[in-house]
């Protein structure tokens, strides 16, 4: 045992303890074990330059905690980590530095690496994992072949944000006004060809296995919310002197269709340039254009001035034959629904502004079941409650639900509605117009070329080709084969997309333009000859890259088997670990990241990889830490505080206690820098309490038995119970608390034993495990620490002989009394007659009743 310091030198014991678990494995998980298995999961980091803030550590420090718990307990803890590594921020440094995104992303995972060791958490790095390895990689291209050869990928034109200045595509995030948040420039709206994963196949069961699964209640009604399910009608708008088919709409209102007194198109929908009028033809380009530089949430911001542009077309209300005018409003997204809405101004906010605006009629058609709504059909105010139907040919009288059912039903039988379940979910973009993401493994061919490939049968292609057209050729897609990945980026000269919006690799021309062949993978530029053996194809690769999404919709299977170079992982590894017992991280992932990673998990299940069907079976989002201005903290409020400062003046576990005693794991809280000198001066005391001068255990340390005082080793036993129990429900704070009292008595008591002394030690050293080993190693233990089993609490020293009771009077709360916790009804009532608040009552009445229920309430009740 190496020398000690009169006090704890974190700064050399911390590092001494890292090198110890890492020499000797300390938390290396085994992949099979009579143990019961534990997995635990952060949210793996995103390593950005900046490094960690102070706020980073607080979720990773509360598993940890739990993992080290969980060894002590006897099980087979898996805790890994990873880094979520592709995206954007790597490819503007690359822009504007012209370094390849790999060189900065290592950095920045060595120095997120060097930071999360120095706060001594408890991972298995031998399981470490990066998504932009092609060892990982690799098998985020093979589950996107899953998902094409079933069907479930497809690609579609949709609009994105192009910026000319900056010659690149910008995510929504990314414009502000109309502008580019960097260098504000404008933008426009631009379609490119974008791959499509079909999401909305699986929304019944990501919907309703919610029920299944233990997270927050908040995070089941976002996730139910973005799945957005409604049960009504699809109902057909016939189209005045157009040759178009019908126009059709979803409401979950069927029972107002009488009401609906005008039409809205998105901007973007594809009838518009066939209804529009040619007087109108002007008006509506220049709204279109007006439109395009808007953002969906521009656009359907509630407290926006809503407008619109009259197309000149009218519709004919299937219900009673009306015209109805159809009107371009960017208030309706092409996104959602079908992209046109019939409007009911009487009984919808939106609608009636819109109408009022414009002097589009305002007909009511439901009114209040006690008929106190407006007899004349003309409200001053829209009316969004139920009731029953008026002013509605055939069916005023019926109540909103008896009409929309029969409404429905008359449709359905005329060819113009039938009953219709609509998802708000749409389809998940899966394109980035980007260098620094996973190659899709998707090559292109002809028409004719395509069919050949198919009639081989070598090739697994969906029931229905996946085409686009462009100049005039329409192009197929064929997969590369799984065999063959991964499929690596190029190296290009530039990082900046192409002229037509292509991400970079368009430029890469040896890559893109390709001889292929689909049978064995094989490729060659198509600037040499065509191969003569085997079957080749001229082909021209996919140039768009996966999301950052791609890679952390499955990375928690790879921890189970991540060496594994045939499979994602073995089907031992899945059966025996399982999901993740515990996921922890931020609830600004609460939608997305959640969201998809269940789909791609339920595709997995249904090919037959995995034996269980939900990711995630219980989720905890910690709070965030605010800076001291109260304020997220960002570089740009200049607000950050970075670990490394706070290790290197008080130590790593006085930062890991201080992020868990600020206040409940899932609240916000604010840094406050004064308060870490609490707790190292509680670390101090500890320390300076089982350590003398020497180094070696204090004085106060005895072997004897019964040397210590009765109430404290009735206190260590309570504080055992407090702390194990709080772990268990993620209660850290006040499990701190708990210690810090069970210290101050440490410090008044003359003595304590061995035992007790390294009992306590354990329940520390999940929270501050440097401090935890060395006193563990002073007190005779052998490290590590986790490896002795947790100390049990003897309840029969925690029985109190008292009991405390309520006294009321009539069911008021009039005092309180203590009494043996033997004492009877007699006894009770004779000590609350000594209360004097309680006697002037009893002297006031007459006793009618005693109520008396032992350890809680004594109500006597007086007349």
């Amino acid at each position: 045992m190496a020398t000690h310091s009169k006090d704890y030198d974190f700064s050399s014991i911390e590092p001494r303890w890292q090198s110890f678990w890492a020499e000797n494995g300390a938390f290396r998980a085994e992949d099979a074990s009579p143990k019961p298995k534990y997995y635990v999961l952060d949210m793996f980091p995103y390593p950005s330059g900046a490094g960690l803030h102070i706020g980073h550590p607080e979720g990773y420090t509360g598993t940890d905690i739990l993992c080290r718990y969980k060894r002590a307990q006897g099980f087979n803890v898996l805790h890994p980590i990873g880094w979520d590594a592709f995206g954007l921020p790597a490819e503007q440094h690359a822009v504007k530095t012209g370094t390849h995104p790999a060189t900065n992303t290592a950095a920045n995972i060595d120095n997120f690496r060097r930071q999360i060791k120095a706060l001594g958490f408890s991972y298995d790095w031998e399981r470490e994992i990066n998504t932009t390895d092609p060892h990982y990689f690799k098998w985020t291209q093979w589950i996107f072949l899953q998902l094409f050869e079933r069907g479930l990928a497809y690609v579609d034109e949709r609009p994105v944000w192009w910026c000319p200045a900056l010659k690149t595509v910008l995510a929504n995030e990314e414009v502000v006004d109309g502008k580019s948040e960097r260098g504000n420039h404008p933008v426009e709206r631009r379609a490119l060809r974008q791959w499509v994963l079909k999401i909305t196949a699986y929304a019944e069961r990501l919907l309703a296995d919610l029920k299944h699964v233990d997270w927050p209640d908040s995070t089941k009604r976002m996730q139910e919310a973005w799945i957005g399910r409604s049960e009504g009608a699809e109902v057909r708008f016939g189209l005045e002197n157009t040759g178009l088919d019908d126009l059709v709409v979803f409401t979950t209102r069927p029972d107002t269709l009488f009401g609906a007194t005008f039409m809205v198109l998105a901007p973007e929908h594809p009838y518009v340039d066939s209804l529009t009028s040619p007087e109108q033809r002007d008006a509506v380009e220049a709204y279109r254009k007006q439109a395009a530089a808007k953002s969906d949430l521009e656009r359907t911001d509630l407290a926006k001035d809503k407008s619109g542009v009259f197309s000149g077309a009218f519709a004919v209300n299937p219900a009673n034959g009306q015209r109805v005018p159809i009107w371009i409003a960017d208030y309706v997204l092409m996104g959602y629904g079908t992209g046109a809405i019939m409007a009911v101004p009487a009984h919808d906010e939106r609608d009636f502004e819109f109408a009022t605006k414009y002097k589009i009629p305002v007909v009511q058609v439901i009114e209040p079941a006690d008929h106190s709504g407006n007899g004349e059909g003309h409200p001053e105010l829209p009316y969004v409650g139920d009731g029953n139907l008026v002013h509605s040919d055939g069916y005023s009288g019926l109540s909103w639900r008896e009409a929309k059912q029969k409404i429905t039903a008359d449709l359905e039988a005329r060819g113009k509605g039938k009953p219709t379940i609509n998802y708000k979910l749409r389809d998940w973009l899966f394109s980035r117009q980007r260098y620094w993401g996973e190659p899709i493994p998707i090559a292109w061919v002809n028409r004719a070329d395509y069919e050949t490939i198919a009639a081989s049968g070598q090739v697994m292609l969906p029931a229905e080709p996946v085409s686009y057209e462009a100049d005039g050729t329409t192009h197929y897609a064929v997969p590369v084969p799984a065999s063959t990945l991964p499929l690596e980026l190029p190296e290009v000269e530039s990082y900046l997309p192409s002229d037509s919006g292509e991400s970079p690799l368009a430029n890469a021309t040896s890559w893109v333009d390709i001889w292929f062949n689909p049978a064995t993978g094989a490729s060659a530029p198509k600037t040499s000859d065509r191969p003569t053996d085997g079957t080749w194809f001229a082909a021209r690769r996919e140039t768009n890259t996966m999301p950052q999404w791609a890679g952390s919709c499955w990375y928690y299977l790879r921890y189970l088997d991540p060496k594994n170079s045939a499979a994602i992982a073995s089907p031992e590894a899945l059966q025996y670990w399982g999901a993740p017992d515990l996921y922890v991280g931020g609830a600004e992932h609460a939608v997305l990241h959640l969201l998809y990673a269940r789909f791609w998990h339920k595709v997995l299940f249904d090919i037959g990889l995995l034996p269980f069907d939900e990711p995630f079976q219980k989720l905890f989002h910690q709070g965030i830490i605010l800076g001291e201005d109260g304020e997220k903290m960002s570089k740009s409020r200049g607000n950050v505080v970075s670990p490394d400062t706070i290790i290197a003046s008080h130590g790593a576990d006085s930062l890991r206690l201080f992020l868990m005693f600020l206040g409940p794991l899932d609240a916000m809280k604010p840094w406050n820098p004064q308060g870490i000198e609490g707790v190292h001066r509680f670390l101090l005391k500890v320390w300076r309490e089982l350590v003398d001068a020497e180094g070696a255990a204090s004085t106060k340390v005895t072997d004897a038995a019964g040397s210590e005082p009765e109430e404290l080793t009735t206190l260590l036993h309570a504080t055992i119970k407090k702390v194990g129990e709080d772990i268990e429900a993620l209660r850290f704070n006040t499990a701190i608390s708990q210690m810090m009292i069970f210290a101050n008595a440490l410090q008044k008591s003359p003595a304590i034993s061995r035992d007790s002394a390294r009992a306590f030690v354990q329940l520390l050293a999940p929270f501050a495990p440097h401090i935890g080993e060395e006193l563990w190693g002073i007190l005779g233990g052998p490290p590590p620490v986790q490896a002795t089993p947790w100390p049990n609490y003897e309840a029969s020293l925690l029985e109190t002989q008292t009991q405390k009771l309520v006294v009321q009077i009539n069911g008021k709360r009039r005092g309180e009394i203590t009494l043996s916790k033997d004492a009877d009804e007699e006894a009770a009532m004779k000590a609350a007659r000594e209360l004097d608040n309680i006697s002037g009552h009893l002297e006031a009445g007459t006793i009618r009743r005693v109520v008396y229920v032992r350890g809680r309430i004594l109500n006597i009740v007086i007349a």
